[in-house]
């Protein structure tokens, strides 16, 4: 585990957000021995399998402050919790359906003093009000996630990427493109990180207004 390769690919980072990484893999740890939300391989490359992979968010958009972000089936905290982090301006509301998940979560925000981070134990289509994106990782194919969160994107525009999802996940997307039937973006994550996990790994944005 190493918050190093966190600085490597963000060196603007202040002194507080590098502060924060280096705790964030020992704070999965302890969690994790009491509430498993990472499997026990991923804890020893939590770095990159999670919260680098969670901040290739970051590489494709930089957040305006008071932006807010729904992340949906956040499970431990990903992507939600690196990019609270990384985005002290603005605010993430993080959920999941199984309640001891979202435990772990806000004892980890707790921890770090993330002030910016609310984590509720809710389904994505219980939950009301509007953000400026809705990202999540790779929690069901893309078609049927689009119609849980369909409706809850605010039309007001203000990053430089319109209003809409922001989905990382894996592999050969082309079908579950297609059958979205929705204009897209994929962002290859290769493009900003060397390490061979990030081979097939994507960012697919969604505009929704």
């Amino acid at each position: 585990m190493n918050a190093n390769l966190i600085e490597k690919y963000f060196p603007q980072l202040t002194d507080k957000q590098k502060q924060q990484f280096a705790q964030l893999g020992e704070l999965y740890r302890e969690w994790n021995e009491k509430i498993n939300v990472v499997s026990r391989q991923d804890i020893e490359n939590i770095y990159e399998k999670h919260i680098l992979h969670s901040l290739g968010i970051a590489k494709v958009v930089q957040f305006k402050d008071f932006s807010e972000i729904l992340d949906v089936g956040t499970g431990g905290g990903f992507p939600g919790i690196p990019l609270a982090i990384m985005f002290p301006h603005c605010q993430f509301h993080l959920i999941d359906s199984i309640g001891k998940k979202i435990k772990v979560v806000q004892g980890i925000a707790e921890a770090l003093g993330l002030e910016n981070v609310k984590a509720e134990q809710i389904r994505a289509e219980q939950v009301d009000g509007e953000y400026d994106f809705i990202v999540s990782r790779a929690v069901t194919r893309i078609k049927p996630f689009y119609g849980w969160v369909r409706g809850k994107v605010n039309i007001n525009c203000y990053n430089k990427l319109r209003n809409g999802i922001l989905y990382l996940k894996g592999g050969d997307l082309a079908e579950e493109l297609k059958e979205l039937g929705k204009k897209h973006r994929a962002f290859e994550l290769s493009d900003y990180f060397e390490e061979e996990f990030f081979e097939t790994k994507k960012v697919i944005h969604i505009a929704m207004v």
